[in-house]
């Protein structure tokens, strides 16, 4: 690797080597700046060299197809004593048009032999060019079918994505009041639970019977459904007695029993029913 100082020499003369009249621009100088025109400049001297070699290739060629020109000016002048000079206006575009398609055609020479393969090959050339185009064409409108599609397949999904959108936000605010309505009910909930059992042991305090609370009144509330239940085919019983034709006496102490029995059920029921009530 050389040495840094040769390396920052080798950029400052490079720089002063482009920039010619003009001041070098300033830059910091420091080991990355440096490596990095190090490597412009080697690639810049490389380019160079190319460059040079082609306009010394193309000079030579230059030379040789000057030469080539002057011996076949006078070869013509020799044989037939003839010279482009001496050509008419017409004649000169004529020899003009010829050498422009040679060299367009980039044949060796103006020839007919040469002319020919160059017309086939660029002939066979548009016919390529013209193939790939339609191949081109045919690409291009299924490209435009498929972003036709895709754009009308785009929409579509922007209002389904609208119209989700809406109903989330519909959905959204319902949840926010069934919440609303539940910490609503909640807080409702709370309260009457605080109000009954403040309620209950103001009641206590006064002397009130325990068997009188809510809890006990929903107890009694369902006792009593479960007694009037048990009491639906005590009286189907009866009705079933009263149906009978037994013997008068007996039927009259089952029907006294069943009475007294009916009345002892209402007579509770009575007794509960006014205790819920007070």
């Amino acid at each position: 690797m050389e040495p840094q100082e040769e390396r920052e020499t080798q950029v400052a003369a490079w720089l002063k080597k482009i920039s010619g009249d003009h001041p070098i621009p300033q830059y910091e100088v420091n080991p990355r700046t440096t490596e990095i025109l190090h490597h412009l400049s080697e690639r810049n001297r490389v380019r160079d060299r190319d460059v040079y070699l082609v306009i010394e290739d193309l000079k030579q060629k230059a030379s040789e197809y000057e030469s080539e020109a002057k011996y076949l000016q006078d070869l013509l002048m020799e044989s037939v004593n003839f010279s482009p000079a001496n050509l008419s206006s017409t004649g000169s575009r004529y020899l003009n048009a010829l050498v422009d398609s040679a060299v367009a055609l980039e044949t060796k020479d103006t020839s007919l032999a040469s002319f020919i393969p160059a017309v086939n090959d660029l002939t066979s050339d548009l016919f390529r060019t013209k193939s790939k185009s339609e191949e081109i064409k045919i690409e291009l409108e299924k490209l435009e079918k498929n972003l036709t599609a895709t754009l009308v397949l785009e929409k579509c999904l922007q209002e389904d994505v609208k119209k989700a959108e809406l109903h989330l936000s519909t959905e959204r605010a319902k949840v926010d009041n069934r919440r609303q309505n539940m910490d609503f009910l909640k807080a409702k909930s709370e309260e009457f639970r605080f109000g009954i059992k403040a309620a209950e042991e103001q009641l206590s305090a006064r002397g009130m019977d325990a068997s009188l609370s809510h809890q006990s009144l929903v107890a009694l509330s369902e006792k009593l459904a479960r007694l009037k239940q048990q009491t639906i085919p005590l009286k189907k019983k009866l009705e079933s007695y009263l149906d009978l034709m037994p013997n008068p006496s007996l039927a009259q102490v089952k029907i006294e029993e069943a009475k007294r029995e009916l009345d002892s059920i209402e007579a509770e029921l009575t007794r509960r029913v006014d205790m819920m009530e007070l």
